[in-house]
């Protein structure tokens, strides 16, 4: 190795392991809260849907898609997830305040930014009446696309 590399390749190396330290130090506090909760003896669990699923965006996707195949409504866990993202980024609250459908007082809402008349449209029987569900959008929505374009799975863009 040329002298001219070495104290190149000696400040990278440097900083990468600085970064490194960083993020170590940075994970501690995490670590640590971890093991203070085990250390107490109270052990904590996620919470889960009223069907049992985990109460999150993959319980979400996985209790709509059991609905889904008895209602024999088609679609796939990455359509779903992948116009989630789309939509809403996962966030279940979501509401566009901007588009066309908000300028005409209806705005898109949920996990797949459904608005008022499509979502009680195309509820599918079962699920909660309150848009902002995340079981209940996504099937709506699911039921909808199958509906138009023959399942979620073929929706790349705004539906």
């Amino acid at each position: 190795m040329s002298a001219a590399a070495q104290p190149r390749r000696t400040r990278l190396v440097r900083a990468l392991a600085a970064v490194g330290t960083g993020v170590a130090v940075l994970a501690l506090p995490l670590i640590g809260a971890t093991g203070a909760s085990a250390a107490t003896g109270t052990t904590t669990t996620a919470a889960t849907t009223t069907a049992g699923y985990p109460n999150n965006l993959d319980g979400w996707i996985r209790e709509s898609l059991a609905i889904m195949a008895e209602k024999h409504i088609p679609g796939t866990y990455n359509g779903i997830y992948r116009n989630i993202i789309r939509e809403s980024s996962g966030n279940p609250n979501a509401i566009n305040l901007w588009d066309s459908n908000a300028a005409k007082g209806i705005p898109s809402k949920g996990l797949l930014q459904v608005i008022d008349p499509t979502f009680n449209a195309y509820h599918v029987a079962g699920t909660s009446f309150n848009i902002y569900d995340p079981v209940a959008n996504i099937t709506a929505a699911c039921n909808y696309a199958a509906a138009r374009y023959g399942s979620i799975d073929n929706v790349f863009g705004a539906y």
